[in-house]
This record gives C-alpha cells, sequence and structure tokens, in this order.
C-alpha cells in the first residue's frame, strides 16, 4: 500500500529496504500470502499443525497453547491487513474517477486526503509487516514468552490496521456526492462522444445531398471543414483532454453540425424563397411606377381646390418615388446576380433594402391620395370629424368621474385643454375661402390621441386599485 493513487500495485504488500531475504522473513511472508490467499483454509490448517503427525518437539501444554493463540493473533493481523490494502485499492478507483472528471477544490481536498491516508496506511503496514518479520512461531524451540510476545505486537499491528480502516471507511464514504457527479459524467461521455459524431455524419450527408441539386453550399462546407480538428481530440479519447473538456467538446460539436446540417436542408427551400422574392418584388417595382405616375394628377387637384399648407408636404412624393423605384430596380438586379452566383447571405440583404425602399414609396404615393381623400371628406361635412371629437371627450368625461364627485385633477386637466384645442380647431375653418382642413384633421386626430390617453391612464389605475 503507497500514499499516492496513481502509483500501480503488484502485490497488497509495499517494498520494505528492512525485509531482508533471510529464512525468518521469507516464512513471514509466506505465511502471510498464504493466509491472504487462502485464509479459510490457512485457519483449519493451524489447529491441524498442533495435533501431531509432524517432526516439532513439543515443551508442554503452555507453550503450545500460546503459540495457538500467537498464531490466531497472526491471522487476525493478516486478515485486517487484507482488508486495509482491498478498501485502499477499490478507494483508489473511485480517487482517480473523480479526478479523471472534477478539478474542483472539493476534488483537490478528496485527493490531498487520500494521499495524508495513504501514509498512515504505509506505516501501519510497516508496523504489521515488522512484528510478522519478528516471529517464527514455526520455530521448534519457541517458548511461551516469545509466543506471548509475538501475539502482543501481532494484536496492535492488528488493531491498528483496524483503526486505519475505520479511518479509511469514513473517507470513502464522505467521497459520495464527488464520486455519484464524476460517474454521472463518464456515463454521459460516450453517448456525447457518438451523437457528436453522428451529427457531423448528418451535417455532411447534408451537404453531399444539396451538391447533387446543383446548389453550392461553400460557407457550410467551410463551417463543417473548421470541426475537423474537434473530431479529431474526440477521437483522442477523454484520457488525453480530460472527461470535462471532452464532454463541452462534444455538445459543442453536436450543436454547430446540427446547425450547419439543417441550414443545409433548408437551403434548397431557401433558393426557392428567393426566387419567388425577386419575382414579387420586380413586379411590385413596376406597379409603384404606375402608381406613382398617378400622383401629379391627385397634386394638382388639392392645388386647386385647398390651402397650401394642405398639399406642400406632398410636393415632392412623385420626383421622390420615381428614385425610390430606380434604385430598388438596381438592388433587384445586384440581387439576380448574387443569387446567380449562390451567395445566399448577400441575395438577401439586398432584397431586403428592396423592398424597404418599395414601402417607403408605396406610404408616400398612398399618402397623396388619402389626403385628398380625407380632405374632401371634411370639406364636405366638418361636423362630422367635430363630433367623433366630442364623443371622444364626453366618453372619457363620464369615465372620470364615474364613482366620483369631483375629477382627478390629472384626468381633468388634459380632458379641459383637449376641450379648448376642439374649439380652436373649429375655429379655424370659419372664414376664408380656403380654410386649413388640413390643420383642422392633425388638431383633432391630437384631441382624440390625448383622449385615448387619458381614458388608458384611468382604466389602468382602476384595475391596479381592484388588482389590490
Amino acid at each position: 500500500m503507497t500514499a499516492t493513487p496513481g502509483t500501480p500495485r503488484s502485490q497488497p504488500y509495499p517494498s520494505s529496504t528492512a525485509r531482508a531475504p533471510h529464512r525468518r522473513g521469507s516464512s513471514a511472508l509466506r505465511d502471510t500470502l498464504t493466509l491472504m490467499s487462502l485464509p479459510v483454509l490457512a485457519a483449519l490448517a493451524v489447529p491441524a499443525a498442533f495435533a501431531g503427525g509432524g517432526t516439532r518437539r513439543w515443551f508442554g501444554g503452555r507453550a503450545e497453547s500460546q503459540r495457538a493463540e500467537a498464531q490466531a493473533a497472526k491471522d487476525a493481523a493478516a486478515a485486517a491487513f487484507y482488508e486495509l490494502d482491498t478498501a485502499q485499492r477499490d478507494l483508489r478507483i473511485s480517487v482517480e474517477t473523480i479526478t479523471a472528471v472534477d478539478d474542483s477544490p472539493a476534488a483537490r481536498r478528496a485527493v490531498a486526503d487520500f494521499a495524508a491516508l495513504g501514509g498512515r496506511i504505509d506505516e501501519a503496514s510497516r508496523r504489521y509487516i515488522q512484528a510478522v518479520d519478528a516471529h517464527d512461531l514455526d520455530r521448534d524451540d519457541l517458548d511461551a514468552s516469545a509466543a506471548v510476545r509475538a501475539r502482543t505486537e501481532l494484536t496492535a499491528a492488528k488493531a491498528e490496521l483496524a483503526g486505519v480502516k475505520e479511518e479509511l471507511d469514513r473517507y470513502g464514504s464522505s467521497l459520495g456526492p464527488l464520486l455519484g457527479k464524476a460517474e454521472t459524467q463518464l456515463a454521459r461521455l460516450a453517448p456525447a462522444v457518438e451523437r457528436a459524431r453522428q451529427a457531423l455524419l448528418g451535417a455532411s450527408n447534408a451537404l453531399d445531398a444539396v451538391r447533387a441539386k446543383n446548389l453550392r453550399a461553400d460557407d457550410l462546407a467551410a463551417r463543417l471543414a473548421a470541426l475537423s480538428p474537434e473530431l479529431t481530440k474526440l477521437n483522442q479519447g477523454a484520457g488525453q483532454h480530460g472527461v470535462a473538456q471532452t464532454l463541452e467538446r462534444a455538445e459543442r460539436v453536436q450543436r454547430e453540425a446540427g446547425a450547419i446540417r439543417a441550414e443545409a436542408e433548408r437551403l434548397p427551400e431557401k433558393a426557392a424563397e428567393i426566387d419567388h422574392r425577386l419575382v414579387s418584388l420586380r413586379t411590385r417595382a413596376q406597379a409603384l411606377t404606375t402608381r406613382a405616375g398617378q400622383v401629379d394628377p391627385v397634386l394638382s387637384e388639392l392645388r386647386r381646390r385647398f390651402a397650401a399648407a394642405c398639399w406642400q408636404d406632398l410636393q415632392q412624393v412623385p420626383a421622390q418615388a420615381a428614385e425610390n423605384v430606380r434604385q430598388a430596380e438596381l438592388k433587384l438586379r445586384e440581387a439576380q446576380t448574387a443569387r446567380d452566383a449562390q451567395r445566399w447571405p448577400d441575395a438577401t440583404s439586398l432584397l431586403s433594402t428592396v423592398r424597404a425602399l418599395l414601402n417607403t414609396t408605396d406610404e408616400a404615393v398612398s399618402a397623396a391620395g388619402d389626403r385628398l381623400t380625407r380632405l374632401n371628406a371634411v370639406q364636405k361635412d366638418p361636423q362630422a370629424e367635430i363630433q367623433r371629437a366630442r364623443f371622444a371627450i364626453r366618453d372619457a368625461q363620464r369615465l372620470a368621474m364615474t364613482g366620483r364627485t369631483t375629477p382627478d385633477p390629472r384626468h381633468a386637466r388634459p380632458l379641459d385643454d383637449a376641450v379648448a384645442r376642439l374649439e380652436r380647431a373649429i375655429g379655424t375653418l370659419e372664414g376664408g375661402r380656403h380654410p386649413d382642413y388640413w390643420h383642422f384633421l392633425t388638431e383633432t386626430e391630437a384631441v382624440r390621441q390625448t383622449v385615448s390617453r387619458v381614458v388608458s391612464q384611468i382604466r389602468e389605475e382602476r384595475g391596479s386599485v381592484t388588482g389590490h
């Protein structure tokens, strides 16, 4: 037995320079090994040796009784030595399992404690071997006093071995959580490595399937090639790279290979989607070109029938729409080139730019038509817009007074301001050939937004009170 867990053991006894090869030492070692390998037979053989039939001379009943007791003490010490050696070997395996997986402070303390116990085990083993070597119980001239000394020393050696064994057992019990964690990780190791290998194989097969459809996947192939060194390390095993590191590597490889496979499998769908978007956006650009050409007649009518403030912000719409469509068509050609070259990220990015340009153009072109529609409506019947705003204010005022005798100033003040703002907006319609209907509409819209915020505030406050 040694103090360090990594030293290989070919026999249950530590080497000892004090044990020179002589007859008595060889006899003691032979007896111990015999007892360790066949403890039951040895125990049965002891009384038989004293039963007669040998060449040993007999010196009386008391001496032979003491010899028998010494032999029994020797047998018990050998059994204790064997139990201690077995327990140490078993625990060394547990400690090596922990150190292979865990480098935490708790694991390092466990290793240090095992080394310290190893020192005490070696010391107890040394004294046991010295006691065995010091007394040859097979001597013909062994007297009673020598047998008593042998029994005393062997009994003490056995007690010391048993005491160290108890310490070792307590230490072994304390390893439970660390050992359980380590064994769990070891149990995960082989399946994790196999899943990583299968994920790499799946990614490789997916890339082959994509290439068979005349689709390149150069970026995905490069990402897969970058995982090759990781596969090499996985194949080298946890013994070289550590269990925790190998587990982390296997999970990372599986995750990245799975992402490559998913992207490869989606590549045909992505190519078809880009083709569809190219056609759709090209058609939309053509339609917007036609619609943009209709903005000038709308602006002409706005200029003729309404005040300048109602249409001045729309003056640049035709020119800006034409420029946006021109830029969109240029980006569409670039996107087509990127798609033909199978530069999928570039094609996707360019198509997003085209869509943003067309959305902006669509909103501007639609704004001109919507402006004329709203101005026509309010010019024909401004009372409809006024009543709409007043209804919203009255509804909010009723809500503010619900359950109260006087309104909360936080609610009443903005509602009063909204009433005043509405009245001022109505006043702008009185007099003048071309009232600023657009200013009127923006003011009534602002009134409704203010009222909506007050209503939301009231409901939130009352909902909070009810919740409590």
